[in-house]
């Protein structure tokens, strides 16, 4: 029971801090604003985070643990058919760029505010964005490339790019776009003899 209990309070902080994090920043949030969104108190909060950054990994975490199974579940559902996959991600990267409070990747936005690369919460920033590469080798292992990692990193500019358009442009337009341009990376691969 108790057990139980401090796994709520626990999952309480990262989804006050995930609320407040995304919509104001990493360093506009102070802890005292994470435990009154939460409802508990600095000794319960330090009880489960050693410090703000802790939380902010867990936060980063979590948000990496959502994106990963939704990519996963795209790449599972399209069953080796590329195009398939990148139209179920391109729309659900359309509909989650026009949701309301959308501020584009909390990855990105995170490395914005950490610059150095050994801090914790840029490693797991690093580990993620090292995730969405494979994530991309995999989705395009079907198509039999010769250079898988290099259409995986070109695909991986196309979902930053995606991210930051979703936010500073036209959400409407962003799906559409995103779905576009890695058919045309993609087609442009397909395309490329392999040598013999």
């Amino acid at each position: 029971m108790i057990a139980t209990v401090q796994g709520s309070m626990r999952e309480r902080l990262i989804e006050a801090a995930n609320e407040l994090f995304y919509a104001q920043g990493l360093r506009a949030v102070s802890v005292d604003k994470v435990i009154d969104r939460a409802g508990t108190t600095k000794v319960t909060f330090y009880r489960h985070f050693q410090s703000k950054d802790d939380l902010i990994v867990a936060y980063l975490e979590s948000r990496a643990k959502g994106e990963r199974d939704g990519v996963d579940a795209a790449i599972a559902h399209g069953d080796g058919d590329v195009d398939a996959t990148l139209r179920l991600m391109a729309e659900h990267t359309g509909m989650a760029a026009c949701e309301p409070g959308f501020r584009g990747c909390p990855f990105i936005n995170a490395a914005a505010e950490y610059p150095d690369r050994d801090s914790s919460v840029r490693k797991v920033v690093d580990a993620h964005r090292g995730w969405w590469a494979s994530a991309f080798e995999r989705l395009v292992a079907p198509l039999g490339l010769a250079d898988p990692a290099a259409i995986a990193e070109d695909l991986m500019l196309l979902r930053d790019g995606v991210m930051v358009a979703g936010y500073l442009g036209d959400p409407s337009k962003v799906g559409a776009s995103f779905l576009r341009s890695c058919q045309a990376v993609i087609g442009s691969a397909v395309r490329t003899p392999l040598p013999s």
